[in-house]
Formats: C-alpha cells, structure tokens, sequence
C-alpha cells in the first residue's frame, strides 16, 4: 500500500466507524501520546531502563502503526498529499545530507 492508498484507507474508515475526525489539536494530542507508547517501549527494550512485566507483551508495529494512523488522519484533515510531501522531504535531505553524513567521523 503506498501513502496516498494508506490515506484514503483512513478516511474510509473514519466514515465507517469513526463518525468523523477528532480535531486536529485532539489528534496532536493522540499521536504525542501514541509517539510516547514508542518511545516506552524503545526505552525498556532497547535502552538501559529495563522492561516492565506488563510492557513485554506490547508490539512496536502496532504502536508505530498507531502513530502512522494519526498522521495520516491529521494529513486528510488538513489536506497535506503525504506521499508528495514525504518525495520532496525525502528529495531535500538527500542533497542536504549525503556529504554530510558520509564525512561525520562520529559514523564510522
């Protein structure tokens, strides 16, 4: 599925079982607290907290799935082509960002 099908997919089911969109500063606020499952489940797993019993049954798809489903709702809603705006993000840091990169001694 690409971006524009994955955003098409939301809207649908936002009509079917959603009712509508929660309001962009109500989706804001979903997806920080989606990013923070993330980021708990980052942290415990691959960083020096350790895991929590009840944290090591969570799945980082589906919370990253959970983040992607935010943005792809605050996209629809304010009317952002995510798949035309991720080519030309995607577009500018290859030319800002190569050499720079390749030449950071800190990644080698």
């Amino acid at each position: 599925m690409n971006i524009e099908n994955a955003q098409k997919a939301v809207d649908i089911w936002i009509q079917e079982h959603g009712v509508r969109y929660f309001n962009e500063l109500t989706n804001m606020a979903q997806l920080t607290e989606e990013v923070g499952e993330v980021a708990r489940i980052i942290a415990r797993r691959y960083g020096e907290q350790s895991e929590k019993e009840s944290d090591k049954d969570k799945d980082l798809g589906e919370e990253l799935a959970d983040v992607l489903f935010v943005v792809l709702c605050l996209a629809n809603q304010t009317g952002v082509k995510l798949e035309e705006a991720f080519a030309k993000k995607l577009e500018l840091k290859t030319k800002r960002d190569h050499d720079r990169h390749h030449s950071n001694k800190k990644l080698r």
